[in-house]
């Protein structure tokens, strides 16, 4: 990877990057399929010198674009065109070739939701104070939801939907039904709580990166 360093870099908040890697997950970053052929091709080159070879079968390539309709890179490997796709998983996290985070964010709400389910007999106990309760879902469920959050864009419609998963866990958490038909604010005044979720994702949004500090 070292002999990627003097090759075609994007600019990341100031760092010039090509690659990201974590153990043998490995990512190549480039401005243009010419760029990123070429990043590829030392790689593959490389690794042929140490034993190694690059599986064409578990290499995608994916644009990132504000267009609807994503432009077609065409990569290869020894000749073996690479599987263009329209999102990967990366360290846990949903990249999509929109650039937004939509689809992350679904996918953790999701999670979250589930891991309540999990929890439910500890989380809906009444005779469990609702403090107590509150304590188990910061620390266990939150941060399921949140992973990652730092990169969220927060549209208002995305906004609206950690809210509605906020009050999600309170209606629960309460054993208020659907049928009572209580509103949200209701919900609020009798766990005697704010809306907290959507405010300390901005504030972790805030905070400077890891190497500035």
């Amino acid at each position: 990877m070292r002999n990627l360093e003097n090759h075609p870099v994007i600019k990341v908040g100031g760092q010039n990057i090509n690659n990201l890697r974590y153990a043998d997950d490995t990512v190549l970053i480039a401005e243009n399929k010419e760029d990123l052929q070429k990043l590829l091709n030392i790689v593959e080159e490389e690794s042929r010198k140490k034993g190694l070879e690059l599986n064409s079968k578990k290499t995608e390539v994916m644009v990132i674009s504000r267009k609807q309709e994503s432009p077609k890179c065409d990569i290869f490997i020894n000749e073996v065109k690479l599987k263009q796709t329209e999102k990967f998983k990366y360290l846990g996290t949903i990249i999509s070739n929109d650039g937004k985070t939509n689809r992350e964010i679904s996918a953790r709400t999701a999670q979250a939701k589930i891991n309540f389910q999990k929890m439910k007999t500890i989380l809906t106990n009444k005779h469990i104070s609702i403090e107590t309760r509150e304590r188990a879902l910061q620390c266990y469920i939150e941060p399921v939801l949140m992973y990652g959050c730092e990169a969220w864009t927060i549209s208002k419609q995305i906004q609206n939907k950690l809210e509605a998963t906020e009050i999600w866990f309170l209606r629960r958490m309460l054993r208020i039904p659907w049928t009572t038909k209580k509103t949200n604010e209701r919900v609020l005044n009798e766990a005697n709580k704010r809306r907290s979720l959507v405010r300390t994702i901005r504030k972790r949004q805030v905070k400077p990166p890891f190497w500035a500090t």
